[in-house]
């Protein structure tokens, strides 16, 4: 065995012991899954973030924690200022509960409930930026006002991602890509009342989203990092054509970008004023195989032992908290602490069992507690109604998700 998984493996057992403990502390054993957030971790992580992004503000990405708590946590941090959103009612949500007063939408609203509660509220229309790109979305928000006339933030989300020919490789999210078509509707903006165009989204996911670092895989590595270089700079140069395009019509007040495995090339760009994370702050393992930076575990979710169906085979009460994205053995959630446990090619993470195989499984007992890393951010807070947050050996806080406080977005 190498020195490093040595190391590993040792950090691993140590944290199996600090988990069990702090868990067996409490006076009622908790529901599981059972969902602890490491804070010396989540702090040392948003450390980390606020290092790359070298001085530009950091706007935190909500869906990657989806728990009132931890968006406070994170914006308490130096270098962290203002939300990013994913859903209208949760931005909504966010501002009359006082979590914060600088929301921006991730992704256009089509919710068409919402978007009249959002006209019929000076307040949060002041807080609040909706994102667009298509003049749809203008038409359902002037369709919402029913004689209202509240000023109405925006900003114009514009393809980042990287052509190649006629390849195109990141996200399929906006339909802007060239600089006329952005002006278009930058235009439309402009000249409809009610509206006020005051930034921009270039999120690059195809470098933000890929892992370039993936061991066994040093080939395709290579191209990806190679593909990201190639990226950066094609995005740049848009960005210097379409910010000076911009400038000729409106005076934007932020250019947002990135997100956790961009952070630093984003950062860097001069037409960029903030950056967006929140996976980076609890270090899913869809994280770990990054040539850039290496973020912290610190959240993790334990299942307990229900049966032993062999001596080196234990199955977990539930376990199927499958990650989003495209279905494959990197969105399952990866057994942890302690080290010496993987999944079974047969039938990987279910719903209701989970069984796992490997050496440590010898020395699991019936009721004991494995640890299990979410592939995804904030995802894991879908399962579970409160996280309990972990400082050194002790849970120092219960505090509650979406979920807990009787949301559903």
């Amino acid at each position: 065995m190498r020195r490093r998984d040595i190391s590993s493996d040792v950090s691993r057992l140590r944290l199996h012991h600090r988990l069990n403990q702090a868990i067996d502390a409490l006076p009622e054993p908790p529901a599981t899954p059972t969902v602890v957030v490491d804070v010396d971790a989540f702090d040392s992580n948003a450390d980390d973030l606020t290092r790359r992004a070298g001085g530009t503000p950091i706007r935190v990405a909500s869906k990657s924690l989806r728990v009132p708590a931890l968006i406070t946590r994170a914006l308490s941090q130096p270098g962290f200022a203002g939300v990013l959103s994913y859903s209208l009612r949760e931005a909504l949500w966010l501002h009359e509960q006082n979590v914060c007063d600088d929301i921006l939408m991730g992704y256009p609203s089509v919710d068409r409930a919402a978007l009249r509660t959002f006209v019929a509220n000076q307040d949060a229309a002041r807080a609040i930026t909706l994102m667009v790109d298509d003049v749809a979305h203008l038409d359902l928000v002037d369709d919402a006002r029913d004689g209202a006339s509240t000023e109405v933030r925006i900003a114009i989300d514009i393809d980042a991602g990287f052509r190649l020919g006629r390849s195109h490789v990141g996200p399929k999210r906006s339909p802007l890509y060239d600089v006329a078509q952005v002006l278009a509707l930058a235009q439309e903006i402009i000249s409809r009342p009610g509206f006020e165009l005051v930034g921009v989204m270039t999120y690059e996911g195809q470098i933000a989203g890929v892992p370039d670092d993936v061991p066994g895989e040093r080939a395709r590595s290579l191209v990806v990092r190679r593909m990201k270089s190639a990226s950066i700079h094609q995005l740049g140069q848009r960005r210097i054509e379409i910010a000076e395009a911009l400038r000729d019509m409106v005076e934007l007040k932020f250019w947002n970008a990135g997100g956790t495995g961009s952070i630093g090339s984003s950062a860097a760009d001069p037409e960029v004023t903030e950056v967006s994370a929140g996976s980076g702050l609890l270090g899913p393992h869809l994280f770990d195989n990054y040539s850039g930076f290496a973020p912290l575990p610190a959240a993790f979710f334990g299942l307990r032992v229900a049966r032993r169906p062999a001596p080196e085979a234990v199955t977990v009460a539930g376990g199927g908290l499958i990650a989003s994205g495209a279905p494959g053995l990197d969105r399952s959630p990866l057994p942890w602490s302690p080290p010496g446990l993987h999944l079974t090619g047969l039938e990987g993470a279910g719903e209701v069992q989970t069984p796992l195989v490997g050496p440590a499984a010898s020395s699991l007992r019936i009721g004991d507690l494995v640890w299990f890393r979410h592939a995804k951010s904030g995802e894991v807070a879908e399962h579970t109604n409160a996280i309990h947050l972990l400082a050194g050996a002790a849970v120092v806080e219960t505090v509650s998700t979406y979920r807990g406080k009787g949301n559903a977005w």
